[in-house]
């Protein structure tokens, strides 16, 4: 079983980075899920796909993996471009401005 370690992305909802400085050491799934006949719910007899290891470095989560012989493959993360334009939406309307503003 091959694990991942990885920097979870910034969620859809939020421009923030909060929760995406720490590294995630996490298990595939091993077998497909079944829905309950019964109920409904969606389960699996795959306990290891439940498993998400919490890191504060990639060495750590690298450390620890080599130590319990779990065999993982890094993804590195893509960084963030820094804004190509000078300023945001407000030095649209800026006393200050240097170019005609127009509708």
């Amino acid at each position: 079983m091959r694990a991942r370690i990885f920097q979870p992305a910034r969620t859809a909802m939020s421009s923030g980075s909060a929760k995406t400085r720490v590294w995630l050491l996490e298990f595939p799934h091993e077998n497909a899920r079944e829905i309950d006949p019964l109920m409904g719910w969606t389960s699996s007899n795959d306990t290891q796909s439940q498993v998400r290891l919490q890191f504060d470095t990639l060495e750590e989560a690298v450390e620890y993996a080599r130590e319990n012989g779990i065999d993982a493959q890094v993804f590195e993360p893509n960084k963030r471009r820094p804004n190509v334009r000078p300023g945001g939406y407000g030095e649209n309307f800026a006393t200050g401005r240097r170019g005609a503003w127009t509708h």
